[in-house]
């Protein structure tokens, strides 16, 4: 039952010893305050390090070529290593128990337009599988299929932002664009979770582009996604393999580094998950022990508090109050103090991350922030410290009897 005389009393005791409580206020409120910061920072590093992979499949492997830069088996250095449709069909095939998906790319850049509109894209000369590497993802119509690998159809996929760039306020779904002279068919628009450049992009068919610019059947680049089955030790197996195996296909040497290039994301990954972890780590030591900080001061007020009030307690005492009511009092009080406060260096916590969010992006802190749940059970356990904190010498100094404690000094 609500009892309005002993929350009378409670307030009448925080109001008359104001200072005490705004000490005892203030440790609870610092503690969250730098614990909400604290929290809020890493997770916008954490924000940064996913939205920086967010737009790409995360077990990628990028195989790149170059020229070689060493003389191997009576070839000269310098040569220009050359991927072609073959190489890509011996991937697929060679290792198709530990790819997932797998694309080959080609890259151009043309000048796009629709009616009066225009502007220069990159385009690039794709197969199907690409649209699971990339993330893409389709809003309207369709993504480039094997019909248009096998029939070298002229249609292209495009980005959100050249619909609006080209297309104004009709939709570019079914329409005709003119790509440096060559009229294809849109037959998709597509988003992407990356930056807007990434909505600049128009995807055709990678027979299509080899037939168009240069009519063979030359490729970049040949991107996949291994197994995801695979662990992180399995994985770097699998991209060492395939290194191996693509330089003897094309005899070079296996100390030349520029020749055959493979970037397996399996790398980045892991170290990124290293740097968040031990961040994580970090931010855990200094956050708990600024609660440990505030449990201490809360414990300390308390028994200062307790210690303070012994000639009140006989008085209450020696006109018939009950030990359980005299420890209620200081408890409520107590818990009281710790809840506001709380909830005040919550908001505090929260307005400093709102205000400094504009300054954080220039040091790739992206969109901090800490959840409530975390920040209502820190406060708790300040609440739950601070009540124990009280409850002992409360419950020991209840037990006093009313003539001891007026006489105490």
């Amino acid at each position: 039952m609500f009892d309005l005389d002993l929350w009378r009393e409670i307030f009448q005791s925080i109001n008359k010893n104001r200072t005490r409580s705004l000490l005892s206020g203030f440790t609870v409120t610092f503690a969250i305050l730098l614990f909400t910061i604290l929290f809020g920072i890493a997770n916008g590093l954490q924000n940064t390090f996913t939205e920086a992979f967010s737009d790409d499949a995360t077990n990628s492997i990028y195989i790149n070529s170059g020229r070689t830069t060493k003389a191997y088996k009576g070839l000269q250095s310098g040569r220009q290593i050359q991927f072609k449709n073959e190489d890509y069909n011996y991937i697929k095939d060679e290792f198709a128990d530990k790819v997932e998906f797998i694309t080959a790319r080609i890259y151009r850049n043309v000048q796009a337009s629709f009616r009066n509109e225009q502007g220069s894209y990159n385009l690039l000369g794709v197969h199907p599988d690409h649209q699971f590497l990339e993330k893409t993802n389709v809003i309207e119509g369709r993504y480039v299929n094997y019909n248009d690998i096998q029939n070298t159809t002229k249609v292209v996929v495009i980005g959100k932002k050249i619909e609006e760039d080209l297309f104004l306020n009709t939709t570019a779904l079914g329409k005709y664009i003119n790509l440096s002279g060559i009229l294809y068919k849109v037959v998709g628009i597509f988003t992407d979770d990356g930056n807007d450049n990434e909505e600049r992009i128009l995807y055709m068919p990678i027979s299509t582009a080899q037939q168009v610019y240069g009519n063979n059947d030359y490729i970049n680049q040949i991107n996949l996604t291994y197994n995801p089955k695979m662990n992180y030790d399995e994985a770097l197996v699998f991209s060492s393999l395939l290194t191996r195996k693509l330089k003897e296909r094309f005899s070079v040497a296996s100390t030349d580094q520029r020749a055959v290039r493979v970037r397996n994301m399996a790398e980045g990954t892991k170290t990124i998950s290293q740097m968040t972890f031990g961040l994580t780590v970090i931010i855990l030591v200094i956050g708990f022990g600024t609660l440990i900080a505030g449990i201490v001061g809360v414990s300390n007020i308390m028994i200062f508090v307790v210690k303070e009030r012994t000639k009140e307690i006989g008085i209450r005492k020696a006109l018939g109050a009950t030990p359980r009511a005299i420890v209620s009092i200081i408890l409520i009080e107590s818990i009281l103090i710790t809840a506001i406060a709380g909830y005040v260096g919550l908001l505090l916590g929260v307005g400093v991350i709102e205000l400094v969010e504009p300054i954080l992006v220039d040091y790739f802190i992206k969109n901090p922030g800490v959840s409530n749940s975390l920040v209502i059970g820190a406060t708790l356990t300040l609440v739950l410290a601070g009540g124990i904190a009280g409850y002992f010498p409360a419950k020991k100094a209840s037990k006093i009897k009313p003539i001891v404690a007026l006489r105490n000094d």
